[in-house]
Parts: structure tokens; C-alpha cells; sequence
């Protein structure tokens, strides 16, 4: 279990982790973009690996995802600690953007795209045509 060391009126303590309040942004899943696109997994690991024990590292493989990675820590203060010495490293002459996951915000997207897709549909439907006049 993690310590943290404080110190108090001149006297060391040792406080719980679990103490400690975090924002509520604050989670084990940490965001990476502007990776270099030839980054392995190996120099992912040696790169975050040093804030603490990770779950796992996936980077992007398609041409949307390429350049970005999700980083699972297993304790959040590792992450956190990631997130705060991380951002704005520089790996390979790119500045790393280091963000907690925010799954309204990755679903959001998708969420746009099907309504989208919804709002075609009904047009086509009732042959309502937005083209401006050529």
C-alpha cells in the first residue's frame, strides 16, 4: 500500500492515500495525443512506466487514432502523477498532451455522428434536400 509522508507541527506522520481528495476529473485512464507515430509500446512503458505499475497501453492503429494512446495505471496517484510531469514532454521534437479519459467525451462524438445519420435518413425520407441551388 502507498504512504505518503507529512509532516505536522514538527512531527513525521503517515497518512493513507485514500485521504488525500482528487478532483472529480481525476481518473486511473490517462488520454495521450501528439505521440510520435513510430512510438512502440516498449517506449510507451519506459516513459510512463516511471510514475508507477501500469495495467495496460494502447495506442491508436487506424489513420483517425495514429498519434494518440490511452495509459491504465493501476493506482490513480500514479496517474495523476503522470498526468502533472507529463504534459508538455517532449518525445521525438512533439510536446505530449496528457489528459485524464473522459468517456462523455469520446462518446460524444459517436453520439454526434449517429444523429447525423438519423437527421439523412428523415431528409431522404420526406425528400427534403439542403444542396443550395447550383
Amino acid at each position: 500500500m502507498l504512504w505518503l509522508n507529512k509532516i505536522c507541527e514538527g512531527v513525521m506522520r503517515k497518512v493513507l492515500p485514500q485521504k488525500i481528495r482528487l478532483p472529480p476529473e481525476v481518473n486511473r485512464i490517462l488520454y495521450i495525443r501528439n505521440l510520435p507515430y513510430k512510438i512502440t509500446a516498449e517506449e510507451m512503458y519506459d516513459i510512463f512506466g516511471k510514475y508507477g505499475p501500469i495495467r495496460q497501453i494502447r495506442t491508436g492503429n487506424t489513420p483517425e487514432t495514429r498519434g494518440t494512446a490511452y495509459v491504465v495505471y493501476e493506482d490513480i496517484f500514479d496517474a495523476k502523477n503522470a498526468c502533472d510531469h507529463l504534459s508538455g514532454f517532449n518525445v521525438c521534437n512533439r510536446y505530449l498532451v496528457v489528459l485524464y479519459y473522459n468517456a462523455n467525451r469520446a462518446f460524444q462524438k459517436m453520439d454526434t455522428k449517429k444523429k447525423e445519420e438519423q437527421l439523412k435518413l428523415l431528409k431522404e425520407k420526406y425528400g427534403i434536400n439542403t444542396d443550395p441551388p447550383k
